[in-house]
């Protein structure tokens, strides 16, 4: 492909590169590890850290910490080819896998970091209804913030069942993937 035309196919490819890097953005990623996932995903073989660079611009330190959180998300794998002794690198082209995985790995996360938060919560309300000189009010307060804590285990017990169902990917028995969009 001459220069023209590879200029040509990096111009069409883009506004989905760009979309990438703006979603990316709103899950909280950098949108220069948006784009770099998009580059990845389009090019046809897996790439050293060095061509990823010359392809973004980005400083070393940089792409060596988008890669790697891209890898810790599931959205780029490591990939090994006989003969070459840098890492080679690949997106993940399975965008439903990438969905269910970014999700559930979020969700597992909220969900280890809420429950414990309301334990601690939990037990610590408590220990103040057990004290003698409190109010009236007070209790009455407390008592209503032990249902919201109630309520909240609900939602976290809920929400790992979610995860389950993505895991297990019985989320696809209850939202089917499209054949074709065309």
């Amino acid at each position: 492909m001459g220069s023209n035309e590879e200029s040509k196919l990096e111009e069409a490819r883009q506004e989905y590169i760009e979309s990438l890097s703006e979603t990316m953005e709103m899950y909280g990623l950098s949108p220069s590890m948006g784009r770099l996932y998009g580059i990845m995903f389009f090019h046809e073989d897996p790439m050293t850290l060095d061509e990823m660079r010359s392809r973004t611009g980005m400083s070393k330190t940089s792409m060596s910490t988008g890669v790697r959180a891209l890898s810790r998300l599931k959205l780029v794998h490591k990939k090994w080819q006989k003969g070459v002794r840098k890492d080679l690198y690949e997106a993940e082209h399975d965008q439903f896998r990438s969905f269910v995985e970014f999700f559930a790995q979020q969700w597992e996360k909220e969900i280890q970091i809420n429950r414990k938060a309301l334990a601690k919560t939990e037990q610590n309300l408590k220990r103040l209804l057990e004290e003698e000189d409190i109010s009236p009010e007070t209790t009455d307060r407390i008592r209503k913030d032990l249902e919201k804590l109630k309520e909240a285990k609900r939602y976290y017990a809920w929400l790992e069942r979610m995860v389950d169902v993505f895991e297990s990917g019985k989320i696809f028995d209850l939202v089917s993937i499209p054949e074709d969009t065309e």
